[in-house]
């Protein structure tokens, strides 16, 4: 080879490994968009880091999904005003709630999948407390905060670190409104022998014992105690039980499709008590259209409730006057809750990591449209709870006295 050809690879090889050299100093200097990606702080090119994912199952069909429903459209009204205001720290959310059919088990299988599978950066809680019991030890287990109605209070005594009743639906403080109405009663005009019948689930249960104990202390009688499974095939042989006993207060302790058929049951024997006390159905616009007035002066309770005077209810209300044709129904406000406490939580943090958010909610105070709450160690707010009746229609809060705006009608007619 020539000495000029030999110069010219010479030159040739020089001239490349300056250029090699030049890449690799360029590439150390760039930041490392995976690293950023994976920052918890949820800071950076939020282009980039796309939207935050909630994930969670709900009851669309089933027997539960009649208040499902209400849960997931308060879910996804949430997540429209907060992208609509800029995001959950600077990112746009997306929900991926899927339907469990009202099954317990697939809905733990779907929870597992979402988080394991999916990979979402947060969970919200499932619906009833049957399900949310179930699902609460599976997001304990991967240390994700989870938010819901809670698995009463058998779940909440388990230690669990990471789950809250933001507000909860406790069977175990379900009826306290409404006993202390009873109890502001002269004891002559107080019922006196009562008749209680359960559906046979972890729902159920928890509201039969708190009965139970309330019972005890104002001095009423139990004359019956009677558990039932779903689906019902009829109501009316527990209602003609009670009837028999002489019981002048009904207690159904269940859910919309079983309460409709009681008090169908109750008006078909002729049976008469002072009071009748149902579980969860009266509290949804269906209990109307499906009893019309055969639905009136059914006791129930609440932790929300659209008459409540507190901070963003009175724009619930509004937007539920065009989606529903009235004031918002309280499954679609708990829905609406559990998500605004989800969401101050992360804001609170100012981060996606888990162990942040649960020790943010466990050290300071959350605003809903169910009020202003702090959490204790189990991740409950102080125990309360609202009495309603049904009247004229719609579930109106009779007691405590100073936020009811109807005077219960007692006794029942």
């Amino acid at each position: 080879m020539s000495l000029s050809k030999k110069l010219s690879f010479f030159l040739l090889a020089v001239f490349l490994l300056m250029v090699v050299s030049a890449c690799n100093s360029t590439t150390s200097t760039q930041p490392n968009t995976d690293e950023q990606s994976e920052n918890p702080s949820g800071t950076g090119n939020t282009e980039e880091q796309g939207p935050i994912v909630i994930g969670g199952t709900l009851p669309l069909t089933g027997p539960f999904a009649e208040t499902g429903l209400y849960v997931k459209d308060g879910y996804e009204y949430w997540v429209q005003q907060i992208n609509d205001n800029g995001g959950l720290l600077g990112r746009q959310v997306e929900l991926k709630i899927l339907d469990d059919q009202s099954d317990q088990a697939k809905a733990v299988s779907l929870l597992e999948n979402i988080i394991s599978q999916e990979n979402v950066d947060l969970l919200i809680g499932g619906y009833p407390g049957s399900t949310a019991a179930t699902q609460m030890g599976l997001a304990e287990q991967h240390q994700m905060v989870y938010i819901s109605m809670g698995g009463h209070m058998t779940s909440f005594n388990q230690g669990f670190t990471y789950s809250f009743g933001a507000p909860p639906l406790m069977g175990e403080w379900w009826y306290d409104g409404v006993f202390d109405y009873f109890a502001s009663l002269p004891e002559a005009d107080r019922p006196m022998k009562a008749a209680m019948i359960t559906v046979n689930d972890p729902v159920g249960n928890a509201v039969r014992t708190s009965s139970l104990e309330k019972l005890e202390e104002l001095g009423i009688e139990v004359a019956v105690d009677e558990y039932y499974e779903l689906p019902l095939n009829s109501a009316e042989p527990l209602v003609i039980k009670a009837k028999e006993a002489g019981a002048d207060l009904f207690i159904a302790n269940g859910y919309f499709g079983d309460g409709v058929q009681t008090i169908r049951a109750i008006k078909a024997v002729d049976y008469n008590p002072k009071a009748v006390l149902q579980g969860i159905g009266s509290l949804i616009p269906s209990w109307q259209a499906e009893l019309g007035e055969e639905g009136n002066n059914v006791f129930s309770s609440t932790a929300m409730h659209p008459d409540l005077p507190f901070n963003g209810v009175e724009e619930l209300n509004e937007y539920s006057a065009t989606k529903y044709g009235g004031d918002a129904p309280p499954y679609f406000m708990f829905g609406y809750a559990w998500m605004q406490v989800l969401g101050q939580g992360v804001e609170g943090a100012g981060s996606l990591d888990q162990q942040a958010i649960r020790d943010w909610l466990k050290s300071n105070e959350v605003d809903t449209v169910g009020g202003k709450f702090t959490f204790d160690e189990k991740g409950l707010p102080p125990e309360y709870s609202y009495a309603t009746q049904v009247i004229d229609g719609r579930p109106v809060i009779v007691w405590p006295a100073d936020v009811a705006t109807e005077e219960p009608v007692y006794p029942y007619e």
